[in-house]
Parts: structure tokens; sequence; C-alpha cells
């Protein structure tokens, strides 16, 4: 079964084939856009072209789409899904996001979506209460498969360094549009003072090098006066690779995530991959993702709630390890990798997955 996976070369589409390399499935590798972005070497994504389509259609029987359309107008979403009919190539849609974490505006993302599911031949999502949404607003059925392991199943092995005292993390990364860190750090800077708990910041450089886009002065003052702190370090950096992240991941135990909405999170299986447990937002369906995510509530105005912050510090000492093993996450993929095959070959018999 030969798939035009779009994108192909992201770690979460490279973890839906079987590890040990059994199955039918090829996935057509991302051809090189003309100018590709850093982290993200396959956007913009080339496939996403009538033209493409229409040159390549001889080379794949089913086209996957899963994320990376961020920039292209719902009129050519609908010339795309035209080509794929007009070609006889049955188009399957993950649907990852329902709210785009990258765009403030979420009429945006809706308009692509309101074309993408009800032409979608079938459609898959992470979790149930997504499966729900989009049985609610389109009327459409997703088969729910899980999000596979992000970290490479060999590190899943490796210890946790052992610590006399909890370190809470957050990682302010480049301040993608979804964030809203400046409330949850400060609540966080007020609740560790008082607990045996370091705090550990990290930003991107570019978050506090004046000139640079996404440059902050609100963060920027904020963190010159948390570095005074005992309990407190901040540490800025560019962007990590792969092994710098694992570390850093390995070595905090609580990775509080900032988001004011979203769906689901590949950082979040991260840490699940490495042990560290995740504080989320009750927005979306991170808490669905894995049991055991720690969760607390945004208010109307953007402020979280302190309580269940404080709750969740109070309680984790003594929480269990909470951590996937090599083996769970090889089995979750040989199923992954099955239940695509069923949907792949459902979609061009052209029945009902």
């Amino acid at each position: 079964m030969r798939v035009a996976s779009a994108p192909h070369g992201h770690v979460y589409i490279q973890h839906l084939a079987d590890p040990e390399g059994s199955g039918s499935v090829y996935r057509l590798p991302d051809p090189t856009p003309e100018r590709s972005v850093p982290g993200a070497p396959w956007w913009p994504l080339v496939m996403l072209d009538v033209e493409w389509i229409n040159d390549h259609a001889h080379e794949f029987d089913v086209f996957h789409l899963h994320f990376g359309f961020d920039a292209v107008p719902p009129a050519e979403l609908q010339r795309i899904v035209a080509a794929l009919r007009d070609n006889g190539k049955p188009l399957v849609y993950t649907v990852h996001d329902l709210r785009n974490p990258h765009q403030t505006d979420p009429s945006i993302h809706d308009a692509a979506l309101d074309v993408l599911i009800p032409a979608a031949n079938h459609l898959i999502t992470l979790t149930p209460g997504a499966a729900q949404e989009i049985r609610q607003r389109w009327g459409r059925d997703a088969t729910v498969i899980a999000h596979p392991h992000v970290v490479q199943l060999e590190v899943l092995d490796h210890p946790r360094p052992q610590r006399e005292t909890v370190t809470v993390g957050m990682h302010l990364k480049s301040m993608r549009t979804n964030m809203n860190p400046l409330p949850v750090l400060r609540t966080l800077l007020a609740e560790i003072r008082d607990r045996d708990m370091d705090l550990l910041i990290d930003v991107h450089t570019d978050v506090l090098t004046p000139g640079m886009p996404h440059y902050n002065q609100e963060v920027s003052e904020l963190l010159n006066h948390a570095r005074d702190r005992e309990d407190v370090r901040v540490h800025v950096h560019d962007f990590y690779t792969d092994d710098q992240l694992w570390d850093y991941l390995l070595g905090v135990d609580l990775s509080v995530l900032a988001y004011r909405f979203g769906t689901h999170s590949g950082w979040l299986e991260a840490c699940y991959d490495l042990g560290t447990r995740v504080l989320a937002p009750s927005v979306g369906f991170y808490d669905q993702q894995h049991p055991g995510v720690l969760s607390f509530d945004w208010d109307e105005q953007g402020q979280p709630d302190s309580n269940q912050i404080a709750a969740a510090l109070d309680g984790l000492p003594a929480l269990p390890p909470w951590r996937t093993t090599r083996s769970e996450r090889t089995r979750q993929r040989q199923d992954i990798a099955r239940a695509h095959s069923r949907i792949y070959q459902a979609a061009t018999a052209g029945r009902s997955s």
C-alpha cells in the first residue's frame, strides 16, 4: 500500500510504522520544498498541491493528511480535495488539532476543517473527546488511534536521575501563539516559595533578545527578577536538539504546560515516555492522552486556578511513577500500524472502516 503522507518526516508519522519493519504500508518521502524552515524540513508541504497530485497520482494509493496546511486557503483545499477525487485517490485525514495552536483566530482553522472533515473518506483522531467533538460538529465518525511515542525507543530505557529536591519545569519555548505563560509563572513563583521545590524556567533566546520577532519585554523583566531567588533557575538557550530535550525532561519532575487553547500535545507524550509528570490546562483533550495528567482551569480573564496548581504541587511528591516502557510503546506501535493498514485497505476498497 503506497501512501502519500503529508508530511512524512515528522516524528509522529515516523512512529506510525511497525518498529520491526513488518507490514505492507510504504509512505512516500517528503519532496524537498524550495525553502524549508528550521526544525521542519518537510514544510511547506509539496504534496499538498493540485499540480503535484495530478503529476504523481500514479505513485500512491492513498493520500493521508496530518498537519502543515495552516497557510493553505479553504478554496485551495477544495481544489486539492477535488484533484484527489478526480484521480480516484481516497483521502484519509488525521484530526490532530480542532483548534490550531499557531493561530489566534479559530475561524481560520475552522474553515479548513469544514473542507477536510466532510470530504475525507476516513477520519482518525487521537482521543475519544476529539472524536466526540467531530461527531457533534460535523456528524462524522473518527477512528481513535492513540499518539505513539515521541522519544526513540532505545531512550525509553534510560534511568531517571535521583534528586533530593522536586524540580518543577516550565518551558516557554518561543512563546507560541497559544501559550499564556506569565500568569502561570507568577502562580508558580508564589507557590514554590512555600515548598521544598525548585523551579526551572527555560526560554528560547529569541524571546529575550530585543529586535527578534518573539521578543517579549514583560517576560524578560519577570525572568530578571526571578533569577535572584535561590529556588529558581532560568535557562536561556536556542532550540534543543532531540537529545538535549530528552535530557531536559529527565531533569524535571513536573512539566507545566501553559497552553491557553489547543487539542493534543506531542510534548506531553515525550514527558510520558521519560517519566516526567505533566500539569496541563483543562482545554482540548490533553488529559485524555494518558491517565494521570494533572490539570488546572483558566478563568475568563486568562488567569489559572491557583488552588488547583497548589494542589497539584502538594500531591506531586506522593504520586507513583508515571512512565511508559519500551515494550508498551513497541506493542502500541504494532497496534497503530495494523490500525492504519486496515483503514488504508478499507479506503482503497471504498469501504467504511
